[in-house]
């Protein structure tokens, strides 16, 4: 892949302080299901792959090492205006034609860069929100904790976010100390200042599609040619700000078929039993997200891979427990079997009824039953 790097060069500085998830003791999850363990496979982080806010001593203390800030050209990525969807494209024209600035950010831009369909496109503008409302007549405020406009487009809704409501959701002020970049324009800070609040560095991309630039302030795109899920803060304070990140993060890595470095993986196993702080129509959101656009059968060996299919589907952790199925397992079963089916029909762009994607669930569930199967007996007792 060839891409063309203009001509500017910043560094973030960021300086983390010891989290706060060191000062408390670990609360271990007791799980439900028996599990069959492998024997743990060798893990190294080589030099080039420490994570952007890695220190000297390892724990994200002192200086941090920020990549450097790119802009590229994307022609040379790749990246189309045919490829954006015509809804968005009627938003972002809108908010252009009115002088305020747009781009697309988030997953869109990097299912963009990897020829990938968006399952949706993410609006940043620099207007407020009640700005958004005057350019569109058929338009709403969503959201009290973190407002954005829902921009209804015929049957399709377009997400829009602005700066200066955006810029209100941090709350890492007591993590890291923010320091303005030297050399770098209030336009360029603004935009790195959003980037720095999003989940993963391969979502921290923001495309101007207008002048035809990708900026790169997180490292998202040397993580994109690597195949690699890594936070962009230390993920044992990401998860901790946002234990919903840790769904998040499984779904993406099976969809795009990346791996989850090293301080991802063990701050997921370590934290995963967070997840039962979500409400319930929360996780239903996100494993509808796994399950109902194609990455079903991936999503499910990651959930089981890292303890997290005891904790949200135990009646089918139990039953690969009672297959013997381990934790890296590459074998497949008659569960993986039903949601690999699935996977074959649908698509980001053609998702299933999350009805249909519990049925391979409840099928194999009625299925044992018949067979006089007692998934119970997998359980422990205390």
């Amino acid at each position: 892949m060839a891409i063309a790097v203009l001509g500017f060069s910043c560094r973030s500085y960021l300086t983390f302080r010891r989290p706060l998830v060191y000062c408390v003791h670990k609360v271990r999850h007791r799980s439900n299901v028996a599990t069959v363990e492998s024997p743990p496979e060798p893990v190294g982080v080589t030099k080039e792959e420490e994570p952007h806010w890695a220190t000297s001593d390892g724990r994200g203390n002192g200086a941090s090492k920020a990549p450097e800030w790119k802009k590229l050209n994307s022609k040379d990525l790749g990246i189309r205006t045919s490829m954006i969807a015509k809804p968005t494209r009627y938003v972002l024209n809108g908010l252009k034609k009115k002088g305020y600035e747009v781009y697309l950010v988030g997953g869109c831009v990097r299912d963009l860069i990897l020829k990938r369909t968006p399952k949706d496109f993410d609006i940043i503008t620099s207007a407020e929100l009640k700005e958004v409302l005057r350019v569109f007549p058929r338009c709403e405020v969503v959201g009290k904790r973190f407002p954005i406009c829902h921009v209804h487009v015929n049957d399709t809704i377009v997400e829009v976010s602005s700066f200066s409501t955006s810029g209100k959701r941090t709350g890492r002020k007591l993590d890291y100390i923010l320091r303005r970049p030297p050399d770098c324009d209030d336009h360029d800070y603004i935009r790195w200042r959003n980037c720095l609040q999003r989940d993963f560095t391969i979502n921290g991309l923001m495309f101007d599609p207008y002048t035809k630039i990708v900026y790169d302030y997180m490292g998202g795109m040397q993580d994109i040619k690597k195949a690699k899920v890594r936070t962009v803060i230390p993920a044992n304070i990401s998860f901790v700000e946002d234990c919903a990140r840790i769904l998040r993060g499984v779904r993406i890595a099976a969809r795009l078929g990346f791996r989850f470095t090293k301080d991802i993986a063990h701050s997921v196993r370590e934290l995963s039993c967070s997840v039962l702080r979500l409400d319930k129509g929360r996780i239903l959101m996100e494993m509808n997200y796994m399950l109902a656009y194609g990455s079903a059968e991936a999503s499910l060996r990651l959930l089981w891979k890292f303890g997290l299919l005891e904790i949200l589907l135990p009646i089918q952790a139990a039953y690969l427990v009672s297959q013997g199925f381990r934790r890296r397992d590459q074998r497949s079963n008659m569960l993986l079997s039903l949601f690999s089916n699935l996977d074959r029909l649908v698509a980001p762009d053609r998702p299933c009824h999350n009805s249909l994607c519990i049925q391979p669930c409840c099928a194999q569930w009625w299925i044992l039953v018949g067979s006089g199967g007692n998934c119970k007996e997998n359980l422990p007792t205390s």
